[in-house]
């Protein structure tokens, strides 16, 4: 197959890229950022930005899926940087597939868009939206996935979304980094009662995850399309526990300390506030969307990916920290 993969560069995108050539499609590469890597793995690449949506009519064509994971995340910045990038650029997409007869769209949600502050405990894609946001990620992820979602059409462009939730594995320049960074700096503390289950997954499942919603699309699209799906690693950990691994896996004294959430959401809001009022750069030290994302049970029922997608794990959790702990004593 042809695949065209939007946000290559990322740690995401590169991994399915990865795997889209390792067996044997031939794949074209939209990012930002040069991916030397990926061009050597006979990736064509064509440097650009999404929210020009001649660029994206240019490259989005001839092509029999579009695999659109190029997104801004952050729990900070003004509505229109995370509108134009989030919202506007899977506008063009979405318009792309259509002008150019592409059969197939899988888009990169997050379980975010489902987030209301709230416990989420084995829930399913039956959850809705939320009435409120706590910041402008989630919100305009949501706006784009219901419109790939609603643009599914039976007689020429077959859409889904997939949630894959705290990617991470060897490579992780987002999640582990900002985790030891902050545990390294001492302002990393327990929110809550430090009992909370939340769900992962890694990056080799959430990319081969990708990879069995295009073979869904293409064999079995009435059953596939127009729907979101959560994926995970179907093994929900303590969050701290796991936080406590990876510190004492780095040789980073894990966060002792401790805050309820009553208190670290307050303390959010107020930092919310003053950044706002005072248009201070840089993100606040506290949220409230952070505060209820470390406090709060996150995880979810994957039925629906592995009936409807044929998705699988890969990777274990077991397999998944011992290949981390393998790179770590390589590099050393």
């Amino acid at each position: 197959m042809r695949i065209l993969v939007t946000g290559c560069s990322g740690f995401l995108g590169q991994e399915i890229v990865r795997q889209l050539r390792h067996r044997g499609d031939e794949v074209i590469g939209l990012s930002r950022r040069e991916v030397p890597d990926l061009v050597a793995l006979g990736m064509a690449h064509h440097r650009g930005d999404l929210s020009d949506q001649e660029y994206v009519d240019r490259h989005i064509r001839e092509v029999d899926a579009v695999v659109h994971t190029a997104a801004v995340a952050g729990v900070w910045g003004p509505w229109s940087y995370f509108f134009r990038n989030n919202v506007t650029a899977t506008r063009n997409v979405i318009t792309a597939c259509r002008e150019n007869v592409v059969a197939r769209l899988i888009f990169t949600s997050s379980p975010s868009v489902t987030f209301d502050g709230g416990h989420q405990r084995g829930v399913d894609e039956s959850v809705d939206y939320p009435m409120r946001w706590m910041c402008h990620y989630p919100h305009t992820k949501a706006i784009a996935e219901k419109e790939v979602l609603a643009a599914d059409e039976p007689s020429t462009l077959r859409t889904l979304a997939l949630r894959p939730h705290l990617i991470w594995g060897p490579g992780d320049p987002h999640l582990l980094p900002r985790i030891l960074q902050r545990a390294r700096s001492g302002r990393l503390r327990i929110v809550g009662d430090g009992q909370n289950r939340v769900d992962t997954v890694h990056v080799v499942n959430a990319a081969a995850a990708h990879l069995d919603a295009i073979d869904a699309l293409d064999q079995r699209p009435d059953e596939a399309a127009g729907r979101a799906y959560f994926i995970a690693q179907d093994e929900p950990v303590e969050c701290w526990d796991w936080i406590a691994q990876l510190c004492r896996m780095h040789d980073v004294a894990p966060p002792r300390r401790r805050i309820s959430f009553r208190t670290a959401y307050a303390i959010g809001a107020v930092c919310e506030g003053i950044y706002r009022a005072a248009s201070r750069p840089g993100e606040p030290p506290m949220t409230r969307f952070v505060a209820a994302q470390l406090a709060k049970d996150h995880y979810f029922d994957i039925s629906a990916a592995r009936n409807r997608l044929g998705y699988q794990v890969r990777i274990t959790m077991d397999d998944g920290l011992a290949e981390l702990r393998q790179n770590l004593a390589s590099i050393s």
